[in-house]
């Protein structure tokens, strides 16, 4: 997950040994992108911060022949504060990279040439194409995107729901579907979170969102029969915002790349588009783009193979997922992501419930 692309002053990691240039030399191979030369040197070029994840962009030098090698990488660990408490989330990213992705049409995410998760220590590793030069992301957080911006991201994502758009593989040999008690056993952990959460907040969150709140777990099993259709889901994302894009920079002809990776799983598609723009943009951002937006998806997918899928179940489902956001800000508070992106997150979603009529949903 990573919330805040912004850069924050960081103490340098400890950098796994897959980066010492032997084992870089073997990764490299196994991709194919290596033959016969050899990684010399690795150097330190660039790194960050994100809430969750440290971000480093390795320089490599070689000896001997390596035409089509890459001259540079990124590392992706985790973030000490969060290693533990997010575990999963490693495990689950390395597993999208090196079983998912591979399967992924090209060009609609980042290139992994190596990642492992480390079940003793419970640390993880990838080493991804570095898009630096030729990629951007559309803005620096917390702005929202262009409409041109907005419109290949939407767009992009698009792409990726059609490929996995109800494949036999779903719950087989990708991803995991949860049973009605899966289900179950999520409110009740959401619930016990949200009385904590409601305690926390005191008169900041007003009896009428708190009654809100009450109706939506009181009736989470019938709402959850949406997702337990098992039909018209696909592998969704889990963390769309804008800034887990990358875009091409100006002149630069290439595809929007997504990536971040770690909350990924089998659901109901519009989870996203509902996460990217009822919970990230301001009521007049988000009226200005939402109908273009959601129709730009809705021919994508269309052109792309999906059908028996309408455009108003399209609307439907994505006021259906709007709705269930409203638990996203307690889930973040939870893990404790900073109030300054959850209570945003709580405002935002919240506006957009009223504005949808997601209230039609709890009866």
């Amino acid at each position: 997950m990573t919330w805040d692309k912004g850069i924050v002053a960081m103490t340098p990691p400890q950098l796994p040994a897959v980066v010492e240039p032997a084992r870089l030399t073997a990764a490299l191979r196994r991709s194919g992108v290596l033959d016969a030369g050899a990684v010399r040197e690795v150097k330190v070029l660039h790194q960050r911060d994100t809430v969750v994840s440290h971000i480093i962009r390795l320089g490599l030098r070689y000896v001997g022949e390596s035409a089509g090698a890459p001259q540079s990488l990124i590392l992706k660990t985790a973030h000490s504060d969060f290693a533990k408490t997010l575990a999963n989330g490693g495990r689950h990213e390395v597993a999208f990279y090196t079983q998912l992705a591979p399967t992924a049409p090209a060009g609609l995410v980042p290139r992994c040439f190596d990642g492992h998760f480390d079940e003793e220590s419970e640390t993880s590793h990838l080493l991804l194409e570095d898009l630096t030069d030729s990629h951007e992301i559309a803005t620096q957080w917390p702005l929202p995107p262009s409409r041109d911006q907005a419109m290949a991201i939407v767009t992009t994502l698009a792409r990726w729901h059609a490929a996995w758009w109800d494949h036999p593989g779903l719950g087989e040999t990708v991803g995991t579907w949860a049973s009605e008690e899966d289900s179950a056993t999520h409110m009740e952990t959401f619930a016990g979170h949200y009385d904590r959460f409601a305690d926390l907040l005191g008169d900041r969150l007003s009896e009428e969102r708190r009654i809100f709140y009450r109706r939506l777990i009181n009736q989470s099993a019938r709402l959850s029969q949406r997702y337990h259709l098992r039909r018209h889901a696909s592998i969704t994302h889990g963390d769309a915002h804008i800034w887990n894009f990358l875009l091409p920079r100006a002149g630069v002809a290439d595809t929007v790349r997504i990536f971040d990776f770690d909350l990924w799983n089998i659901n109901v598609p519009t989870n996203d588009l509902a996460y990217m723009m009822a919970m990230q943009w301001y009521p007049e951002r988000r009226q200005t783009l939402e109908r273009a937006l959601l129709n730009r998806y809705y021919e994508t997918l269309i052109a792309h193979g999906v059908s028996g899928y309408t455009r108003g179940a399209l609307d439907q489902d994505y006021r259906w997922s709007v709705l269930w956001h409203i638990t996203t800000p307690v889930w973040q508070w939870s893990i404790n992501i900073p109030p300054v992106i959850w209570w945003n997150n709580l405002e935002r979603v919240m506006l957009a419930v009223e504005d949808l009529g997601c209230e039609e949903f709890l009866g």
